[in-house]
């Protein structure tokens, strides 16, 4: 049995500020520990449930080195550093058999959710739009301050594609579901608990805490929520085979808005990727959801850069 467990931290029990997050602020190191012990108890509960699992741990938080190596479970292999295929489910192949997502974040524009985004903020929508058997289909990415026009599945249409709101929760577990892999398990706040819900009712969640705002939450004693995070991913392993994988089939037509007009400048330059009519807006078409996902991690990329 091989699992994936993707390691993010804004979810992480006992974290509400960015200076926890972010290595240039002073309680960055107490943020990386408390991660670490939280992705311990989580490789702990799957060798649990299955005692010979090859184990991943994908860093999954801004530079994805944040995990301190020498302190996590010797017996999980880690996979650090960027940039690399899958970006948060590095790791990741049709051989998986589970995903697990610790420390997840809701996505931007709901809430309230502790340090809630998606991806960075430099992306304020996605809009990927899905063909189903007998109707067009919109499945829409963190859409801040708008209302989702959810269509219900007819009869002999897959549910998993209906319009939704997809942060990275969605996103990544759209991913997984691509390749076949179930995500079993998610925990952060009641928030990101229900959105992940939402997406995937059968999913194990576990709330470590409960989002007051932005920068505000009342948590689990740390020890509490590795003890509950140990237990919820033996569960979660266990009945993996009952767990449906998330996804989306294509063709997929894809919208992106974007903050900065250099950003927009610089994705035209993608073949494939051109202007709509929005100020904001690129487009593209995509004939799987891989190709959409890869695409979409080269726009949150570019949109890192700054004019010269």
């Amino acid at each position: 049995m091989k699992a994936l467990i993707s390691v993010d931290m804004e979810g992480i029990s006992g974290i509400v500020h960015s200076s926890e997050t972010n290595p240039e602020r002073y309680d960055y190191q107490r943020g990386r520990e408390l991660m670490t012990a939280e992705a311990n108890a989580v490789i702990a509960g799957v060798l649990d449930a299955e005692p010979t699992a090859d184990v991943l741990v994908a860093d999954a938080h801004g530079t994805f080195r944040n995990l301190l190596p020498e302190q996590l479970d010797r017996r999980a292999r880690l996979v650090r550093g960027k940039p690399r295929a899958l970006n948060m489910l590095a790791g990741l192949d049709e051989e998986t058999d589970a995903a697990l997502f610790v420390g997840y974040h809701v996505r931007a524009g709901e809430g309230p959710g502790v340090l809630a985004h998606t991806m960075n903020g430099e992306i304020l929508d996605v809009r990927v739009t899905g063909r189903g058997p007998d109707e067009d289909v919109r499945i829409t990415a963190h859409t801040p301050g708008k209302d989702v026009q959810v269509t219900a599945p007819k009869p002999g249409e897959d549910p998993c594609t209906t319009a939704r709101s997809l942060g990275e929760i969605g996103l990544n577990a759209a991913m997984a579901g691509h390749l076949g892999v179930p995500v079993v398990l998610l925990s952060g706040d009641d928030a990101a608990c229900a959105e992940a819900a939402d997406l995937i009712p059968q999913a194990v969640t576990v709330p470590v805490k409960e989002a007051l705002g932005m920068a505000a939450a009342v948590t689990l004693h740390p020890e509490e929520a590795r003890d509950r995070l140990r237990r919820a991913a033996a569960d979660a392993v266990s009945r993996r085979a009952e767990i449906p994988p998330l996804a989306l089939t294509g063709p997929l037509d894809v919208e992106v808005d974007l903050a900065s007009p250099h950003t927009i400048d610089l994705a035209t330059l993608v073949p494939g990727v051109s202007r709509t009519a929005g100020a904001r807006t690129v487009a593209f078409t995509a004939p799987d959801y891989g190709t959409a996902y890869r695409l979409i991690l080269l726009l949150a990329q570019l949109a890192t850069i700054r004019p010269a």
